[in-house]
């Protein structure tokens, strides 16, 4: 509840206004088939740098497996982001790919987000997480914390976090509910996030107990991605409704999501990477679809751009012919 009114508080009149405009001009152009947009976005995600301390097989932060460069966002470019979107923007993620607390200013530019009214949020791996880094991250501002977990034991939590310890993320979650406490504040809403895999997937009752002991505010369980699933993989849970994907009757498997002509997040948000790329959403991992620079480029102009209109055409059209779509998890999440 707390989290909602937060939330709810930072609304204007000339965010609320937009926010119309954009979800009347999404609906407008699924009647016509065609895009059409009004106003700026409602939501946008900034990437604090590509690097990470763990090794996650899945994740191209963690095989290292980029073929865009690795480095880290310069306070400039996120001035230039927040100064042209910070009256009509509601909500900011300080992630994207990476470990957001690798770069030194993070909680800066949060705190920056925060006094222009704008709900801000990020996700992290609870690794950096000490006493300082914990006390900082409440006097930032942040509205929601995201922690992965992954697993309620060692064995379970290092299937997929290759390279990380449980019980530096527990510790962690520990400091930051601490200083809560502490300091009085409602702030960060803290979300343990279970990725369910194969191995982990019976212990989501220990995760909610946990979470329950730890002063935890929410759990979120998560279906994982697998970038060749079509010939299945072990990390796929066991139980159907964790996994994104099925099995059809030659063993081969497919996405559950059905992928219809449409999709809300190009209207509303979209992602801005460390070096300015503007890519459509979070599944343009490795910024194949760069749909402007914010270095050259206002975001007004990319927004109602040509490249970013023709996107949304061929999504109008044929989203399953776009190659970012076909391992979507809209329409397939998992809540607990």
């Amino acid at each position: 509840m707390h989290d909602a009114v937060n939330f709810l508080s930072k609304a204007t009149f000339a965010r609320w206004k937009n926010a119309a405009s954009v979800l009347s001009s999404y609906h407008y152009s699924r009647f016509r088939r065609s895009p059409a947009i009004a106003g700026m976005p409602v939501s946008l995600a900034i990437e604090p740098t590509t690097s990470c301390n763990l090794r996650c097989p899945e994740c191209p932060s963690g095989l290292r497996s980029f073929t865009r460069p690795t480095g880290m966002l310069k306070r400039e470019l996120f001035d230039v982001v927040l100064d042209q979107l910070a009256d009509t923007l509601v909500w900011m993620t300080f992630y994207f790919q990476g470990e957001p607390y690798l770069h030194q200013g993070l909680l800066e530019m949060v705190k920056s987000a925060s006094e222009r009214g704008i709900y801000t949020s990020t996700s992290t791996n609870a690794h950096y997480l000490d006493e300082e880094v914990s006390r900082a991250t409440v006097e930032s501002g942040l509205d929601r914390l995201v922690v992965s977990i992954d697993g309620t034991s060692q064995d379970a939590y290092q299937a997929y976090r290759k390279g990380g310890k449980l019980e530096r993320v527990l510790e962690g979650t520990r400091n930051v509910v601490r200083w809560k406490r502490a300091l009085r504040s409602n702030t960060p809403h803290v979300i343990f996030q279970f990725l369910v895999v194969r191995q982990n997937e019976h212990q989501i009752p220990e995760l909610k107990a946990l979470a329950r002991q730890l002063g935890v505010d929410q759990v979120k369980l998560k279906t994982a991605q697998i970038y060749d699933f079509e010939n299945g993989s072990p990390l796929i849970p066991e139980n159907p409704r964790y996994s994104r994907y099925a099995m059809n009757r030659d063993g081969t498997w497919s996405l559950k999501n059905s992928l219809e002509n449409h999709c809300w997040k190009m209207w509303h948000s979209c992602v801005v990477t460390w070096d300015g790329r503007v890519v459509p959403c979070c599944f343009d991992k490795d910024t194949h679809h760069v749909l402007g620079d914010i270095r050259t480029e206002t975001f007004s102009e990319i927004w109602y751009g040509e490249r970013y209109q023709a996107f949304r055409s061929a999504l109008l059209k044929s989203r399953d012919e776009i190659d970012i779509c076909k391992n979507c998890t809209e329409r397939t999440r998992v809540w607990a």
